[in-house]
């Protein structure tokens, strides 16, 4: 089979098409059916799948790559997908370094199975290390969940849900991570998508009810609290990583729609020149690229390191949560600019750039936050506040 390339399953055709789209599902407030339908066709299901299994075969570096360029064209639609990718991305982790338990999530994915993330609860600042949620055991087994869970991206069409909640019926609580589907009983998703941008990601509220997990889709259960399983690796690297990628591709478009404006407006100041050759445009512009040129090559560097197997050893978890609140802060950053470069018309609804403002301020929520980022980075420089 002929190794295929990220503009093979991202052309340039492709792209516009989700450009031209993406307006619209933001204005009606409206999942991306379309964008979905053409992905899947386009392979974009299996990006992590090995070719043997009918999949592209790519790694983090690569997956990463079409996420960024996805999401110079429709960032909530990125930031969806993002989500099934992030449980595809962490079997393949998990594989590449010896693990298959999660196999069947990679085939499932190529036969046309949508999976999403229903970890997130309200108020749960230990992210994966705690759980509001119950988790009880039913005997043989299995487990029935009751929570609530947050920011589920892709409502309206996931078809496998990973979910965890906490088993507190032993003598010592256990986390119990495993996957419902569509068509498990006990649960609801409420219609409550209604934000200020990454708007046709639909990451409505999930409202688990005694949710039951079959025991053969129960695929870890882990002490409460940091522990050193690869599973919270492959989670924390896929997740952190095509965040980032999300958000390094928001800043891209920026650069790119800050350039195009300042060529194209006139200035009367300048006897109809235009903008492109006042300094400060000028000065603006090259802040932007500057700051963006930063951020690629890490945003490489991490996918690269986690392809290549790279003991970090306590480091990991600093880089990873680093990039993310560099490539959400920085792409931030650029879009500010970008607007300062282009003027009144990026205030109205509608405009791309205006679009944008809203959808990279969505970074600034996603796990970890800037918060607990430096507090990482911070106990791993200077050791944990005595």
């Amino acid at each position: 089979m002929t190794a295929r390339t990220i503009t093979d399953i991202l052309p340039d055709e492709l792209l516009e098409r989700f450009r031209g789209r993406a307006a619209g599902y933001d204005e009606r407030n409206e999942f991306f059916h379309e964008d979905l339908a053409e992905l899947k066709a386009q392979g974009y299901l299996g990006l992590f799948t090995p070719v043997d299994d009918g999949g592209a075969g790519f790694g983090l570096q690569e997956v990463a790559a079409a996420q960024r360029r996805l999401a110079t064209a429709a960032p909530a639609t990125a930031l969806a997908i993002n989500m099934h990718l992030v449980w595809t991305g962490v079997a393949h982790v998990l594989a590449e370094r010896g693990d298959d338990s999660l196999h069947y999530v990679l085939t499932e994915a190529v036969a046309g199975e949508v999976f999403a993330f229903g970890n997130s609860e309200a108020g749960n600042d230990q992210v994966l290390f705690d759980s509001f949620t119950e988790a009880a055991p039913q005997g043989d087994g299995s487990y029935a969940f009751t929570g609530t869970k947050i920011f589920t991206s892709l409502s309206p069409a996931w078809t496998r849900l990973g979910i965890f909640g906490k088993d507190s019926t032993g003598e010592e609580p256990r986390l119990i991570h495993g996957f419902i589907t569509r068509d498990t009983p006990d649960y609801r998703i409420k219609d409550d998508w209604n934000t200020v941008g990454m708007r046709a990601s639909q990451s409505c509220t999930t409202v688990l009810e005694g949710a039951v997990v079959p025991a053969d889709k129960v695929f870890r259960t882990l002490p409460v609290g940091p522990n050193a399983d690869p599973l919270i690796f492959a989670i924390f690297a896929c997740f952190e990583t095509l965040l980032a990628a999300v958000y390094t591709g928001i800043g891209e478009r920026a650069v790119e729609l800050a350039v195009a404006n300042a060529k194209r407006r006139t200035s009367k100041k300048y006897e109809g020149k235009t903008y492109a050759q006042d300094p400060d445009i000028r000065w603006k512009v090259a802040d932007a690229a500057m700051a963006m040129d930063g951020l690629y090559p890490q945003l490489e560097a991490i996918g690269r390191d986690v392809d290549a197997l790279v003991d970090h050893g306590p480091l990991w978890f600093p880089k990873l949560v680093g990039l993310k609140v560099r490539a959400t802060e920085t792409a931030r950053e650029v879009v500010d600019l970008a607007i300062r470069c282009s003027g009144g018309g990026s205030y109205f609804a509608g405009n791309e750039l205006g679009r944008l403002y809203r959808d990279v301020l969505a970074g600034i929520f996603h796990p970890s936050d800037g918060e607990s980022a430096h507090g990482t980075i911070a106990n791993a420089w200077l050791g944990p506040i005595e």
